[in-house]
């Protein structure tokens, strides 16, 4: 009859419904499990060796070894064609950094693994290059990506609180550094920099004045449940000037210095920075007066 229909097409409809209900539910899960990062792929560009990536480096919440052997060869001191294990914490930093800008293209790479060898020949180059560089332990990387903010990607890695970014606007390119080691960052960023990215006050970050945000108990709490370290104080003297290999690699280096200071020294439980040198004692006043020996002057401390 005409305006009734069959509990036959109901039960049809009522099938497709679900069917269709659960295609969506299973969609929305899908893209649930991505947004989690239990699926991570990188896209990356080696500016050295002109080399071209596309890995997923972690599916179902483990690691993909097959695609971490991969990135260790691609990021390989190219110099010698040397590579190391990368810690695979470093590329769950890059990648939540990369996914919190919205970025499109490839992550350009400018420095990665750097071999002993190839870090001594560097620092023949500049004392800008630190001794103790986390490049050299598989710890570090110097990227920037075309058409994304770099002062955003930089942020991005701050709010982190997963390691140490560095900032390097005078470049050609402007990248970032970022590390796997103890949270901080350099060149110092002022108080109210950090208060506008942090406006809790929870942040192991140390603004320029050394003095630590209110929340700073409850973020190194957070850091050390992570397995992370961080320090009240920070060596106004380290990581504040880089020197970093060009692009076009002809032995040419710049420098990116910063003139902020602290009011406290301290150490940040390692990272791409020097020891900052013992302060000298003086000595006890002579039996007779005779010349007093003048120690050297410490080098400046500086990080790569």
């Amino acid at each position: 009859m005409p305006g009734r229909v069959s509990r036959t097409t109901l039960r049809a409809t009522a099938t497709v419904a679900l069917g269709f209900g659960l295609l969506i539910t299973i969609s929305n899960s899908t893209q649930t499990v991505v947004a989690n990062g239990d699926t991570r792929t990188l896209s990356m560009l080696h500016k050295h060796t002109g080399e071209q990536v596309l890995l997923t480096f972690k599916r179902n919440g483990r690691y993909d070894q097959d695609a971490l052997n991969k990135l260790n060869w691609f990021l390989r001191d190219w110099r010698r064609d040397e590579p190391i294990r990368m810690d695979p914490h470093l590329f769950d930093i890059i990648w939540e950094v990369y996914r919190s800008v919205g970025a499109q293209s490839p992550i350009h790479v400018v420095s990665a693994y750097r071999s002993p060898g190839t870090n001594a020949m560097l620092r023949r180059r500049s004392r800008g290059v630190a001794q103790q560089s986390r490049h050299m332990t598989g710890q570090a990387l110097d990227f920037y990506i075309p058409g994304a903010s770099m002062t955003r990607v930089r942020e991005a890695g701050l709010l982190l609180q997963r390691g140490g970014v560095g900032f390097y606007p005078g470049s050609a390119n402007q990248f970032v550094h970022m590390d796997t080691g103890s949270v901080r960052h350099w060149p110092k960023v002022s108080r109210d920099y950090l208060a506008r990215l942090f406006p809790d006050g929870r942040t192991v970050h140390i603004p320029a004045d050394g003095r630590p945000l209110s929340g700073f108990d409850t973020a190194l709490a957070m850091v050390r449940s992570r397995g992370g370290t961080a320090s009240r104080f920070y060596n106004s003297r380290a990581d504040e000037s880089a020197t970093f290999e060009d692009d076009s690699d002809r032995g040419g280096v710049i420098r990116q210095r910063s003139n902020s200071m602290g009011l406290f020294a301290g150490l940040f439980g390692g990272g791409d920075q020097q020891q900052p040198p013992p302060r000298r004692q003086a000595a006890p006043p002579p039996a007779a007066p005779v010349p007093a020996a003048v120690a050297p002057a410490p080098e400046p401390v500086v990080a790569a």
